[in-house]
């Protein structure tokens, strides 16, 4: 038995879902990295680290993994933190900078103009930064904090979870957490993984968590802590439930159709008795 690795993603929207990694005792039975969303998936994809909070994209690239239940990264309406942005009308991009920190918005822009907004545009992938993406693009994919920051009144901009809702009727899921199913075998037989990371979950969304982050955060974010609990409360939806795992599953197949991933394999859920698949 060993302490599992945990790769975790230093972006505010995943600040409930670590609370009792950061504040309660889960910590100690765990070793734990920061780093960005596609980051976690490579590091899960080449063995060193057990747990990752990945891109739903890197579930259809990276075999062996199972889903750990209940607990997302999803929307049920904007987001407000994966924005396209542009400097022309959306009907007038023909080039896009897409973001390099997720595969999973990458394939979300993908598919809306395939599918809805017209095919025919060029994809650059970029550094997050607005000024050098839009210099040489007529738009720009951001995600996370960087897109949160944007001030949305210089710019034409599109919330890509707010136009897959519009078009699909669907949530939209960016992530969630998943462990390479030989780790498993590594793990203390008394270690209840899903019950730990859906308590830490609970426990990071109760008010008192919530203003702590709010507190912590609105200075780094440089906005309002109104505007974070807002943000943890409204835009994010940190469950993995019926209607996100819908959402899921006609992701990976109109993403599979237009070539932007490859069909992804059924989800398996963690169950320390055994394996469950969808």
């Amino acid at each position: 038995m060993r302490r599992l690795r945990i790769s975790a993603i230093s972006y505010l929207n995943t600040a409930p879902l670590m609370w009792d990694f950061e504040h309660g005792e889960a910590g100690r039975d765990f070793d734990i990295s920061y780093t960005l969303p596609s980051g976690c998936a490579r590091s899960l994809a080449e063995g060193t680290t057990d747990i990752g909070i990945i891109p739903a994209a890197a579930y259809a690239q990276t075999p062996g993994l199972l889903v750990l239940p209940e607990v997302a990264i999803a929307s049920r309406r904007d987001v407000r933190s994966i924005l396209l942005v542009s400097k022309v009308a959306v009907e007038k991009i023909r080039s896009v900078a897409l973001d390099t920190s997720s595969m999973t918005s990458v394939a979300l822009t993908k598919i809306l103009f395939e599918k809805w907004m017209g095919g025919g545009r060029t994809f650059t992938p970029m550094a997050p930064d607005v000024d050098r993406m839009l210099a040489v693009h007529d738009a720009g994919l951001l995600i996370g904090d960087p897109a949160l920051k944007i001030d949305r009144k210089r710019y034409h901009t599109l919330d890509l979870a707010e136009e897959w809702i519009r078009h699909t009727g669907k949530p939209f899921v960016f992530a969630f957490w998943a462990v390479r199913g030989d780790a498993l075998r590594e793990a203390a037989p008394s270690l209840d993984l899903p019950a730990v990371f859906q308590n830490s979950r609970d426990h990071g969304l109760e008010p008192s968590s919530l203003n702590q982050i709010a507190r912590e955060w609105a200075p780094r974010l440089d906005v309002s802590e109104t505007d974070v609990r807002s943000y943890l409360t409204q835009n994010i939806h940190y469950q993995l439930d019926a209607g996100c795992l819908e959402g899921l599953q006609l992701f990976y197949r109109y993403a599979a159709e237009i070539g932007a991933l490859p069909a992804a394999p059924e989800l398996r859920f963690v169950d320390m008795r055994k394996e469950v698949a969808l």
